[in-house]
């Protein structure tokens, strides 16, 4: 039996951190035999919300091999590092980078225990150029403690693979392992009418998700064009941004905003739409972009993206991110009537259903969790 002991910041219930929380909940509800998760997270949600939990600070069962800890603010390094030592793992997962209490504590303070550390994306070019000065002295102080030698990567590509190596030198040791997506399915066709759409957005509304631009691309469009967006506010600054741009926008373009939604609203939402758009900066997976074509909606994406050649497998369209691009993308759309849609729509649930091969990441996974010191 492989122990693998996951440090994170936040972990089901919480959902509004977005990609990290779904990767490890899909993660350790795939594999189901020869592992044993303990999952030591906070007991809040992002912005410090606090989670409907009964309990804190013991282990608490997740499913029949995982365990949780969510951890309250006093003494949560402490009992992190006293856990690893209790449970003895053969792994510790360690989600992410730049987190004092999960990714930092862990890294620098649990001793005799192998480490593999998963940047989830924060390597990207688009994610270092968010609080640069902050993000540049912890890989410094990383290089300079020396821990590269001392800890084993993990990436979900070989792109992200690329921005390892790139920080941390050639000699660094990399396992690849995508995540895991969940699985919607496609759900009842909405009707498609000529010169209108029906597009959305679930995620965190945030600089990088780039949900400014697509309201400056929705000023140039002429359709009649509905635009839900759901997601917490990362940034109110930025939001305030795009609260000025939604006053701007002309009669034909209506704009919701409804905060965020849990996953099991999800499907319904993208149900009720036609198009999904999210022209990040930087995705390392993008569960909400996988999850919208594996319900059969086309997406609007970057080039930033694991999704590619959408185009050519009439799944979707990936762009740069310019706000004209952004504009004859949705209106492309938009002009679409039902027969030419439900090819599109056709193809987002081909691209998904081709996209992942389960068997192949769980032989990943027991490759990188595998080693001599496991139980």
């Amino acid at each position: 039996m492989k122990k693998i002991f996951i440090t994170i910041p936040w972990f089901s219930p919480a959902f509004k951190a977005g990609g990290p929380v779904q990767s490890i909940a899909n993660l350790v509800n795939e594999l189901t035999e020869g592992y044993e998760f303990y999952i030591f997270c906070s007991n809040t949600d992002l912005h410090g919300l606090p989670l409907h939990i009964t309990e804190t600070d013991r282990w608490c069962s997740y499913n029949a091999w995982t365990k949780v800890w969510y951890a309250g603010k006093a003494d949560r390094s402490k009992n992190l590092v006293r856990q690893v030592e209790v449970v003895k793992p053969g792994r510790l997962f360690i989600i992410g980078l730049f987190d004092w209490h999960f990714n930092l504590v862990p890294l620098f303070f649990c001793r005799q225990v192998n480490k593999v550390l998963s940047v989830r994306g924060m390597l990207h070019p688009g994610a270092l150029s968010q609080k640069p000065g902050k993000k540049k002295s912890f890989l410094q102080l990383m290089k300079w403690l020396g821990l590269p030698n001392r800890t084993v990567f993990h990436a979900t590509d070989e792109t992200e693979a690329g921005y390892i190596f790139r920080q941390f030198g050639a000699g660094s040791i990399i396992y690849e392992a995508g995540n895991f997506p969940r699985q919607i399915g496609a759900g009842p066709v909405n009707a498609k009418t000529n010169g209108l759409l029906r597009l959305v957005s679930i995620g965190i509304v945030s600089p990088m998700k780039n949900t400014l631009l697509v309201l400056q691309a929705l000023g140039k469009c002429s359709d009649t064009i509905h635009y839900d967006i759901f997601g917490p506010v990362k940034d109110t600054t930025y939001w305030d941004h795009c609260l000025q741009e939604i006053k701007l926008l002309p009669s034909n373009i209506k704009v919701r905003y409804h905060k965020e939604i849990t996953p099991d609203q999800v499907p319904g939402k993208l149900y009720e739409s036609h198009v999904f758009i999210m022209p990040s900066k930087s995705e390392n997976f993008g569960h909400a972009i996988y999850e919208a074509m594996n319900a059969g909606l086309p997406v609007i994406t970057s080039n930033f993206t694991p999704w590619t050649e959408l185009k050519e497998h009439k799944a979707g369209i990936n762009l740069p991110t310019e706000t004209q691009e952004i504009a004859k993308a949705i209106s492309f759309f938009a002009a679409m009537g039902q027969e030419n849609y439900d090819q599109w729509r056709a193809g987002a649930l081909a691209y998904a259903e081709n996209a992942v091969d389960e068997e192949k990441l769980r032989k990943a996974y027991g490759v990188m969790f595998g080693g001599k010191n496991d139980e």
